[in-house]
């Protein structure tokens, strides 16, 4: 496959994955983008692995966790057309108050603790799996996990409990 067939056939694919990891579609074009030129240039190497898409997947996820990109990943600023963006059609308007809120809360968390989130939830990867994406034990992936969680629901239980006093 050339690179330019894998990128008809993966762009929207990585992109998306990339929102999902930074919470931020401009920080994950810029990702990709970065990501993609040098793919490209490697494209031989790359394809001639089992997986390319994984391996540029590791490559987005390594470029947004990377000290050059920890200051902008950390702030968020979700607009509407981003959240929008995240709501189907169909959904009943209670769920995308739902997603909203939840999508707002995950874009605070740290970018470790983002990461594995995405990988958990988004990508269904094992501790293992996420672990060895991260380059940290199994252990600290867990810890990670229960710490976003922790905050995820502490953050919702503020938040109902301001819904509650209005």
């Amino acid at each position: 496959m050339t690179f330019d067939e894998f990128l008809g056939v993966r762009l929207t694919s990585l992109l998306r994955y990339a929102t999902v990891v930074t919470c931020n579609p401009h920080l994950a074009e810029d990702i990709v983008q970065d990501v993609l030129v040098r793919a490209q240039q490697r494209w031989a190497r790359i394809s001639a692995a089992d997986q390319p898409e994984a391996y540029v997947k590791r490559m987005i996820l390594n470029q947004f966790l990377s000290w050059r990109r920890r200051r902008d990943a950390t702030a968020v600023p979700l607009t509407e057309a981003m959240l929008a963006a995240a709501v189907s059609p169909t959904d009943a308007p209670a769920r995308v108050v739902e997603r909203d809120a939840l999508l707002r809360q995950i874009a605070v968390l740290p970018p470790r603790q983002r990461a594995v989130i995405a990988l958990r939830y988004y990508e269904d990867r094992t501790d293992a799996e996420i672990a060895a994406l991260l380059g940290c034990s199994e252990v600290t992936v867990r810890s990670h996990c229960s710490r976003a969680l922790a905050a995820l629901r502490t953050s919702t239980r503020l938040l109902e409990a301001a819904h509650d006093h209005r």
